[in-house]
């Protein structure tokens, strides 16, 4: 896992360290020392923490004209031992909310596994951006943890399935995704009436 660094293909155009509206403005990475681990296995370094033992993320992209933020993830997401939901919403998101950003792109190709407790902290953060017609969308889920997420009901919060798992995100314009993730939402809503 070491080797996995977070998508770097848009830092000519945002870097969250640098960004004194971002949560991790100031945020210094060492290339050279691995410090963060999930579970027995270091990760490199460049993945930001945010209170959870399990989960590391970076914030690819935030366009506050545009109101998104997309982030990547890496680890276990774990809200039955670890409430790793509580810590991304009370560190991160409650931040983005709060300087106006309403849509949420979630890539997680490297969230190798999912455990939930309850739905509390996701039906929190769609309530805060349902009025704007915000979302919260999950690319590139791994099956198992889809399965999990439907249990758990996530699915009434966040959007994640097959419309979404195949989306070659890292190839696209950060404007130019979320254009293509508001058309998938657009006609699955149209498919729905």
């Amino acid at each position: 896992m070491h080797d996995i660094e977070p998508f770097y293909g848009w830092r000519e155009k945002y870097i969250a360290a640098e960004d004194d509206q971002s949560s991790f403005f100031g945020n210094l990475s060492d290339e050279f020392n691995f410090t963060n681990k999930v579970y027995n296995y270091f990760i490199h370094p460049q993945w930001d923490a945010f209170g959870t033992d399990t989960l590391y993320l970076k914030i690819l992209f935030v366009d506050y004209d545009d109101h998104f933020a997309i982030i990547e993830f890496i680890g276990e997401w774990n809200d039955c031992i670890n409430n790793d939901i509580m810590f991304l919403k009370r560190n991160v998101i409650d931040h983005l909310v709060q300087n106006d950003i309403y849509k949420f792109v979630l890539c997680m190709d490297n969230v190798l596994n999912f455990h939930s407790s309850d739905e509390s902290y996701y039906e929190e953060w769609y309530d805060d951006i349902k009025d704007d017609n915000g979302y919260i969308c999950c690319l590139n889920v791994l099956d198992h943890v889809n399965q999990e997420m439907v249990k758990q009901n996530i699915h009434y919060y966040a959007n994640f399935g097959t419309h979404l798992d195949d989306l070659q995100w890292r190839n696209l314009k950060p404007k130019n995704l979320i254009i293509q993730i508001e058309s998938i939402l657009s006609t699955q809503i149209k498919s729905l009436h």
